[in-house]
């Protein structure tokens, strides 16, 4: 069973273009805080596995104790992307690309997961 947590280094709220996207494929989030790796911490969340998927967390993300293992799967960053769009259809192309990466990968777990928790070891 997974039982999924959404963190960040850094919490930077809410984003209107991923608010959009994901709208458009059913899914709204608008309800969601940005939140931190720490304040999960903090409320005592215990990680088996913990997935970062940008550079920024990859390099940066804390030490964890116990058996806790890091698996960094890398999507592109959105809102870097789109910041050289020429127009608002360009950037909001960005944002669905890297929200249909992520789908797909997310529709392999837990194999895919658990084969590059394996592939580290």
């Amino acid at each position: 069973m997974i039982e999924p947590f959404s963190a960040g280094i850094v919490a930077h709220g809410q984003n209107p273009n991923a608010i959009r996207v994901m709208a458009e494929a059913g899914v709204d989030i608008t309800g969601q805080a940005s939140k931190t790796l720490g304040s999960l911490l903090d409320a005592g969340v215990a990680f088996d596995v913990v997935v970062t998927v940008c550079g920024h967390a990859d390099e940066n993300c804390p030490v964890f104790p116990g058996r806790t293992r890091v698996v960094h799967r890398g999507f592109d960053d959105p809102p870097k992307l789109a910041k050289n769009a020429k127009t608002e259809e360009e950037a909001l192309g960005h944002y669905r690309r890297v929200r249909d990466e992520i789908r797909a990968w997310i529709e392999t777990l837990p194999e895919s997961l658990m084969s590059q928790v394996e592939r580290e070891r």
